[in-house]
């Protein structure tokens, strides 16, 4: 199982093992560079002398004056190089400068260590001084040797001052990594953990909102629409207090109705035929209550390609007519019906399709005084159906709450038909109103696009 780290901990040993690398890889290039500099410059230094040196030799030998500058300096690197002459054995032959000092101490280095007759560049430590050498046979004299040497003492120490700086000022900018990282990581981590805290408030149902002052741009828009999800989960909550409320009450009245005819037959007070009638009706009003509140449940959930496929809506308004006219009222109603010729069709599930159009037929039945017109047409915006009554129309006052769950205008049921033929349209990203003319008119209207 992978151990978990805290992200603080995390963005500092990252940011800091970043700078920590950066800054090693510098130094190190740094060093690889200035060494390898040095190297070239003494090493031409050591050739020249060399060189110089054969040549002045040579023209001592013809009775001529040494060419080799005395103490000859590097310009760049400030290194001074000169050269002697020893044999095999180390004995000092000629040197070519005047510091007898030096002259011995490297002399005796010789004698004692011997000559090593093809070293072309080497350092060597003399009396705690650095020199890097080249040896090179003698012109005149067998078994002598020109031994080439610059002294890179000052060089030593500039490079190791040099070294010494970078390492002040790589440690120094690996603390102010590690401060600068480990208040970026609290900037950061701080805003996710009091985001967490709120996420933790909102799933106990703590459903209250914050204000934040966050910097960065992403945080306060994160917990923004975190406090706007609580305002919808918050309205959502409070809907789903009423429906419940709402729906024990619907439940009571005709459980309170079944209940009591029944006790009335049981202890003889009511006609058993009349509290049978009361009792089936109410039953059915139950039975229709509790299908409507399921299909409320269930409206917004996934459907299947499978059980959408394109309907003629025409004919599913025919057939929610030919459903309604078992009511007892159906007699008394006249329909009518302006249909265009072509077929209306729409991708929508059948059952989803009768209960929009059932609800409205059903509403329209309720209150209509003699005749319904159900209207299904097509034009370049999409499909347009309306189911119109001649009754005394829809009040101002319960125009604008029609379609809520369980709010009921004066005579009706018990207020889900029309918030499900709401539910149903907006499903299918259409668009229901509701309007007086001379009666109540439902009109539906669904895209093609």
């Amino acid at each position: 199982m992978r151990k978990h780290r805290n992200i603080r901990t995390r963005i500092m040993f990252t940011l800091t093992g970043m700078t920590a690398a950066i800054l090693l890889a510098l130094g190190l290039t740094f060093n690889i560079f200035i060494q390898g500099y040095v190297h070239n410059r003494i090493n031409r230094q050591l050739d020249s002398i060399s060189k110089s040196s054969s040549q002045s030799r040579r023209g001592s030998d013809r009775g001529q004056r040494s060419k080799l500058p005395e103490g000859r300096r590097d310009r760049i690197t400030g290194t001074t190089g000169n050269a002697l002459v020893l044999k095999e054995d180390g004995t000092l032959i000629s040197s070519f400068h005047g510091d007898s000092e030096e002259t011995d101490a490297l002399a005796e280095y010789f004698t004692s260590n011997g000559i090593d007759r093809d070293q072309k560049y080497g350092i060597i430590t003399v009396d705690s001084e650095n020199y890097a050498i080249s040896v090179s046979d003698d012109p005149i004299q067998k078994d002598c040797y020109i031994i080439s040497y610059v002294d890179v003492t000052s060089i030593y120490e500039y490079t190791t001052r040099i070294n010494l700086v970078l390492l002040i000022i790589i440690i120094v900018d690996l603390l102010m990594s590690v401060i600068l990282s480990r208040h970026f990581a609290r900037s950061f981590a701080e805003p996710v953990q009091e985001l967490s805290v709120f996420a933790g408030e909102i799933g106990r149902g703590e459903l209250t909102p914050r204000k934040f002052n966050f910097r960065d741009t992403e945080f306060d828009a994160l917990g923004n629409s975190m406090n706007r999800m609580v305002s919808e989960l918050s309205k959502s909550k409070k809907k789903q207090e009423i429906f419940f409320q709402n729906v024990s009450h619907e439940l009571r009245t005709p459980l309170t109705s079944i209940r009591g005819n029944a006790e009335g037959v049981i202890y003889g007070v009511i006609e058993p035929q009349h509290a049978a009638g009361i009792i089936l009706s109410e039953s059915d009003k139950l039975s229709d209550m509790v299908e409507d509140i399921l299909f409320l449940s269930r409206m917004g959930k996934s459907v299947s390609n499978a059980e959408i496929e394109p309907l003629d809506l025409r004919e599913i308004l025919s057939l929610c007519v030919s459903e309604q006219r078992a009511s007892s009222r159906t007699g008394e109603i006249s329909f009518s019906f302006d249909f265009d010729e072509s077929p209306a069709l729409f991708a929508i599930r059948e059952q989803d399709a009768q209960r929009l159009f059932g609800n409205l037929i059903s509403n329209a039945l309720r209150y209509a005084k003699s005749e319904i017109v159900l209207t299904c047409h097509r034009d370049d915006d999409g499909l347009f159906i309306s189911v119109a009554d001649d009754g005394s129309g829809i009040s101002e006052e319960n125009l604008p709450r029609i379609f809520e769950r369980f709010y009921k205008g004066k005579d009706g049921e018990h207020g889900i038909g029309l918030a499900i033929a709401k539910s149903v349209v907006e499903s299918y990203h259409g668009k229901i109103t509701a309007h007086n003319d001379s009666g109540a008119v439902f009109e539906v209207r669904f895209s093609l696009n």
